[in-house]
């Protein structure tokens, strides 16, 4: 906890933390949306079995062309329960006798149905194109579109564990860098391959790198920022991420084809790596790491650029020896997973935030991955989820500021699943009440992630803070991963999904309410900070007991 002192000296909360603040919001701006994105470019349209009565562009079967499209539509489609034409099955012959008969009455239970041998014809009037009607994921098919989802949120779960290993061995920047370039070429050749299979492997590396610069992205300017502004630096990256929502509702709106929408999410990113050379290392990782050299670079950047006086003189290499003499003789051996599952306090902690973060992610991915199936405007659903994201996290930074992370955290994720439940009871043909609900869901799920993640960067030490983050988000990608293919229990039940999710995210919340309270206080530095937190806890109750009782 001594590098605050340094810190302090050259400015925990200056002009070089907002430019690094400012470049990684637009950051996250750009990245988030690539996770949401499947809501448009893998949407799934109206559609029907493509029959050669309708669809054939010779002359009509019917031998007079006096016939509508609707009559051709009765004799070749059978209808559903709900009277509307089915998606996947068709007559084998036309049923010539059905226009002579209601369209509610006789019995056409006998006639001979088979699937979509031929293909399918999609209604084009939302999306021109998707990776639905590309490679005809629908009926039979449908649940590959599940596997799509979970394999981008499989990559996701895999960059979490990797890259928290990788960064704190190698760097916060080297590995943002590496995620920056992964993602763009990445995404680009997703936007032009060939086959399905192809399209999978690279949104799965997608995935990886995206959720590498997220959590980068928060590691960095947490560990640059004094511990009052962290919740803001938080609130300020989460709110980015909900304009990118905007971003993304906006411009698929006018943007109808799927490859087309790739490429210009994507494209934007090759230009970010243009002022990466920017971006700050973290001089606390690498004063911790036995790098006081560079770690004092940094320093005395930040101090130039924060316009701090005398910096020379406060800044040297005796002053950061000294006040962080007990971490650097700490660190001579390297941290390790071996550390983590040592000390009884932060493993504790690390198993709390695993659970939290999973329970949390299911709700929240099966959420956003899943708006088609809350509305049938899922543009403006997007927009609104992203403005409705950005004014809660602002409610979130006062509570976190005022009420404190814990409490704060816990009434966001109960929030949330009791929003999610609430749109099991909201009926279909309620489409503005369904459109406000879902979209202060999707708000809410953007205020759980703020307090959670200020909670967790706050409670886990520098040393192995991107290794421990990395396993809490491990866990979260495992919860997110599950997310897309619980929906697959729709068939079953359809509120069985939306079910599952609410009851996470509350059982998430209680999981919080075990966690201890971080609000104002420095960050450990090092794993025998976290342990003696613990005991300095101890003796305060020990030695607060004891002057009771003798003024008793």
């Amino acid at each position: 906890m001594a590098f605050q002192e340094i810190l302090d000296q050259a400015g925990s909360l200056g002009r070089f933390q907002i430019l690094q603040l400012s470049f990684l919001m637009i950051c996250n701006f750009l990245v988030y949306i690539h996770i949401p994105m499947e809501n448009f470019t893998s949407a799934i349209p109206e559609h029907r079995c493509w029959v050669h009565v309708l669809d054939n562009d010779t002359v009509s079967d019917n031998g007079t062309g006096i016939l509508s499209q609707q009559d051709l539509l009765r004799i070749s489609i059978p209808l559903d329960s709900n009277l509307r034409p089915e998606r996947c099955r068709r007559f084998v012959h036309p049923q010539w006798q059905l226009l002579q008969m209601n369209k509610t009455s006789g019995n056409v239970s006998e006639a001979e149905t088979e699937p979509c041998m031929d293909g399918w014809v999609y209604d084009h009037s939302s999306f021109l194109s998707t990776t639905v009607t590309k490679w005809g994921l629908v009926c039979e098919f449908q649940a590959l579109n599940s596997v799509n989802k979970f394999l981008l949120t499989a990559g996701m779960l895999l960059g979490n564990f990797l890259c928290g290993h990788l960064t704190d061995r190698f760097g916060r920047r080297l590995i943002l860098l590496g995620c920056f370039l992964m993602l763009a070429i990445a995404d680009t050749c997703a936007a032009l391959v060939p086959t399905f299979l192809l399209y999978c492997a690279l949104r799965f590396l997608a995935g990886m790198s995206a959720i590498g610069i997220l959590t980068n992205s928060t590691v960095l300017i947490v560990e640059w920022t004094k511990p009052k502004s962290q919740a803001l630096v938080m609130i300020c990256l989460l709110c980015s991420a909900g304009a990118g929502q905007i971003l993304l509702g906006g411009l698929a709106y006018f943007v109808r084809n799927w490859r087309h929408l790739q490429l210009a999410l994507s494209i934007p990113i090759f230009f970010l790596l243009l002022f990466t050379r920017w971006l700050a290392e973290s001089a606390r990782w690498l004063i911790l790491t036995n790098r006081p050299q560079e770690g004092l670079q940094e320093l005395r950047r930040a101090a130039r650029i924060n316009g701090m006086k005398n910096y020379k003189d406060t800044l040297t290499m005796e002053v950061v020896r000294a006040t962080m003499k007990e971490e650097l003789e700490m660190r001579k051996t390297k941290s390790s997973l071996r550390d983590l599952l040592r000390a009884p306090t932060l493993r504790k902690r690390i198993c709390l935030l695993s659970f939290i973060r999973f329970t949390t992610f299911v709700s929240g991915y099966g959420l956003i991955l899943n708006l088609q199936h809350l509305g049938t405007n899922i543009f403006l659903l997007q927009i609104l989820s992203g403005v409705l994201s950005i004014l809660i996290s602002c409610a979130a930074l006062w509570a976190l500021n005022h009420l404190g992370r814990r409490i704060s955290q816990f009434l966001f994720v109960l929030f949330m699943g009791i929003s999610i439940l609430a749109t099991i009871f909201v009926p279909q043909d309620m489409e503005t009440l369904r459109l406000v609900q879902s979209s202060l869901g999707g708000g809410l799920v953007f205020a759980a992630l703020s307090s959670g993640l200020t909670h967790a960067n706050e409670l886990l030490p520098t040393v192995v803070r991107a290794t421990a983050l990395g396993i809490v988000g491990t866990a979260g990608s495992v919860g997110s991963s599950l997310a897309p293919l619980l929906m697959i229990l729709a068939i079953y039940s359809v509120p069985l999904p939306w079910i599952i999710y609410g009851a996470c995210s509350i059982l998430g919340g209680l999981g919080v309410l075990l966690l201890p309270e971080t609000r104002n206080q420095p960050l450990p530095d090092s794993v025998e900070d976290v342990e003696n937190e613990r005991k300095g806890s101890r003796q305060a109750k020990q030695e607060d007991t004891l002057i009771k009782v003798t003024q008793f």
